[in-house]
């Protein structure tokens, strides 16, 4: 029995990966970026700063994504609204944090991008959307309950992913990332 047989007596269903667009940065007037998805979580700080050193050495574009989840708005129309407004402050505010913290860096002048969305969704929706977004760096937890989700949920996409990823372990220090970045 194929695996795609296997597949369909089993009950599930086979998702193709999405349509990627063709990436074009080796092609002249583009640059290679480097995508970091900017959250709450204490290791978002180490893949920050790796592609941030990456950007810098290869002469590419540090990108970073905050991703405002969907779930936070089930309200009534004005809460929502409200929700919203706070969700979207918040996000400006952490993105600015990390901005400061890249722009120490020499050559380090960010992209910054907001949606709203499921996160590993709008992250693939991204990917296409700018065709010279080479790698995404994603950093691991640092706790014992593993690498943590994002890493988790992209490492489930395996050979369909449409771009490299570059996972950084979360206990690296700065000097530790310079070194190897």
């Amino acid at each position: 029995m194929t695996p795609d047989a296997r597949l369909a007596a089993s009950g599930a269903r086979w998702q193709h990966p999405p349509m990627i667009a063709t990436r074009r940065s080796a092609e002249a007037g583009h640059r290679r970026k480097f995508l970091a998805v900017v959250d709450a979580t204490p290791e978002c700080d180490r893949a920050v700063y790796y592609a941030a050193r990456r950007a810098e050495h290869t002469g590419g574009v540090l990108v970073l994504l905050y991703v405002i989840e969907p779930a936070q708005f089930s309200s009534f129309l004005g809460v929502e609204n409200i929700m919203r407004a706070e969700a979207m402050d918040a996000a400006e505010e952490t993105l600015a944090k990390f901005v400061a913290r890249v722009r120490s860096i020499p050559a380090a002048d960010p992209e910054l991008a907001i949606r709203e969305g499921m996160q590993t969704d709008e992250i693939l929706k991204l990917i296409n959307d700018d065709p010279d977004i080479a790698v995404l760096v994603l950093a691991t937890g640092t706790g014992s309950e593993g690498p943590g989700p994002l890493v988790s949920s992209i490492a489930k996409a395996g050979s369909t992913f449409p771009i490299p990823v570059t996972i950084v372990p979360g206990t690296l220090s700065d000097g530790d990332i310079a070194a190897v970045s």
